[in-house]
């Protein structure tokens, strides 16, 4: 059941992903040669009589591709990549992320439609802690932490979790008046981690402005997490063991079906829909990466021609791209074999 839901997740983010780059192509002019989901050998093929447009099913279902004419080589014909300006050509590179953001949000608010939200309310605190020894009362709406303004509570879980054992400087709100408190947590030995004393406020129905904006800020949260992930992997914070590709992946939709399927069948898809927030928005801002091959490497390509006012060398930017997909690829070999290796750890 975890393959099945990981195709059916993996495939659902892909498919949003290239139909951002497709519809936005399309809306350009330009002529798409290729619509596929997966990789590698094609299962399944249709061609367009009316555009051309082949649509394929492919063999590995991690990956997909929207091939437009002329993306990666120098041709000039009616309808080819290379011929609109570059603004357009930004569009449509940014337009897969940006669909995988909408995918996430989308869910996102279904998911709040069903649970309600969160926000920074403190619901209690607990007696004589740092929390309490500095003022803090149930009601207390925190709205900034460190440095950081915050909107859910989870993102000062998050916060906290990333900078322990430090003293924080807190602002929150209480009866319409500004406060501020500097507060330093303590060891919890029963936990196993460092606290102030706070406990959330129970989760609200949302109304649709707040499905809206708590939407939104769920999407934030997830963009944000994958973006300090990077850093504290680029750091040396987390290591290879933290970084989970398509069997890992897989294992913890499995996982999370096993451990939500005894609560019904609206538990199992709120669960599924918490990991495509997830997932979509890591997509979305791995997309964007500055990495040949990459929607965020192609647009970086089109920043500095649009700066220079003139195009690179097509052969000489097709072999970046090219270059870059093979490092990609080996990546990709890396990171199966650490999934394949932690199964039989």
């Amino acid at each position: 059941m975890g393959i099945i839901l990981a195709f059916i997740i993996f495939s659902v983010m892909i498919i949003i992903h290239e139909l951002g780059h497709f519809l936005l192509a399309r809306q350009h002019g330009i002529t798409v040669t290729e619509f596929a989901v997966g990789m590698g050998p094609k299962l399944l093929s249709h061609k367009s009589k009316k555009s051309g447009t082949v649509y394929a099913l492919k063999l590995v279902p991690f990956g997909g591709s929207c091939m437009m004419l002329g993306e990666d080589e120098d041709e000039n014909s009616e309808g080819s990549f290379n011929t609109k300006s570059v603004w357009a050509r930004m569009s449509v590179v940014l337009a897969g992320p940006i669909f995988n953001f909408l995918l996430a949000f989308i869910f996102a608010m279904i998911i709040l439609a069903n649970t309600g939200y969160q926000n920074t309310a403190v619901g209690s605190v607990e007696e004589g802690t740092p929390a309490a020894q500095a003022g803090l009362q149930a009601g207390d709406v925190i709205t900034r932490i460190g440095n950081e303004r915050v909107h859910l509570f989870k993102e000062i879980s998050l916060y906290m979790y990333l900078n322990p054992n430090e003293p924080y400087d807190i602002t929150y709100t209480r009866d319409g008046q500004t406060m501020e408190a500097t507060i330093t947590p303590f060891w919890d030995e029963s936990t196993g981690s460092y606290r102030i004393g706070i406990v959330s406020s129970p989760y609200q129905k949302a109304n649709i402005l707040q499905l809206f904006e708590y939407g939104f800020y769920e999407v934030k949260y997830n963009i944000t997490t994958v973006i300090k992930s990077l850093g504290m992997l680029f750091t040396g914070q987390l290591s290879r063991d933290d970084v989970a590709g398509p069997v890992g992946i897989v294992t913890i939709i499995d996982d999370s079906y096993q451990a939500s399927k005894s609560y019904g069948a609206l538990n199992v898809f709120l669960v599924m829909s918490q990991l495509i927030v997830m997932l979509s928005a890591n997509l979305g801002v791995m997309n964007l990466l500055p990495v040949p091959a990459l929607d965020g490497g192609r647009f970086l390509f089109l920043i500095v021609e649009a700066i220079r006012g003139k195009p690179f060398d097509r052969e000489k930017e097709g072999l970046v791209n090219f270059v870059g997909f093979a490092l990609l690829m080996i990546l990709m070999v890396f990171i199966l074999f650490n999934d394949v290796s932690r199964l039989f750890a």
